[in-house]
């Protein structure tokens, strides 16, 4: 791939045109303002350290580990990896998942101190399964992010959904849900808002 389409399509994946450098450094004053961590200086030093993340699928039981390191791009192998394993289970379609996702996940991850072990809900959905979902529920979106690929449904064992919801919704990169009575946090690269 040229370098121009490489930096189109890395461009296209971050909403509003913030680049991962641009990122990082959001990170750092959203955990300075955010009290998870006592300084802007601790976080970005642990935002600098190469860190693991373990998924597992709650709808398929399949786990995917994936080490992230903010400071360099993800692999194509990555990428395909992460979709894969996000597929929609109802239907067994895959789509290519925004790598902004996992920045999200390492830095919530970083800011809560969790271990970083997420169990996922729901990630990528067929137009079909999300229009069924849509007729079973209120809280399903028509045009939902996940129909593209930009969205995560998770919870984690070692921090509560609540403060992963604080967390996300610091870093201001997207999106964020919470659903308290189902026990989970959506999380999205999309425009910046919550419910």
């Amino acid at each position: 791939m040229s370098f121009v389409k490489h930096a189109i399509r890395r461009e296209r994946s971050f909403q509003r045109g913030v680049s991962r450098r641009g990122f990082l450094a959001r990170v750092g004053a959203a955990a300075a303002g955010s009290l998870l961590l006592p300084s802007q200086e601790a976080f970005a030093k642990a935002m600098t350290r190469e860190r693991r993340l373990t998924l597992l699928n709650m709808n398929t039981d399949e786990e995917l580990g994936i080490v992230c390191f903010p400071q360099k791009n993800y692999d194509r192998k990555t990428i395909n990896q992460f979709s894969h394993f996000l597929r929609d289970h109802r239907t067994d379609e895959s789509h290519s998942m925004d790598p902004a996702l996992i920045d999200l996940l390492y830095a919530v991850t970083v800011l809560t101190r969790g271990r970083g072990e997420y169990r996922i809900i729901s990630g990528y959905r067929a137009p079909e399964t999300n229009y069924m979902l849509r007729k079973h529920s209120r809280g399903v979106a028509e045009h939902s992010l996940h129909m593209v690929g930009k969205a995560i449904d998770l919870r984690t064992d070692d921090v509560d959904t609540k403060t992963l919801q604080l967390a996300a919704v610091a870093l201001q990169q997207g999106g964020v849900g919470y659903y308290r009575a189902a026990d989970f946090v959506h999380m999205d690269t999309g425009d910046i808002r919550t419910w």
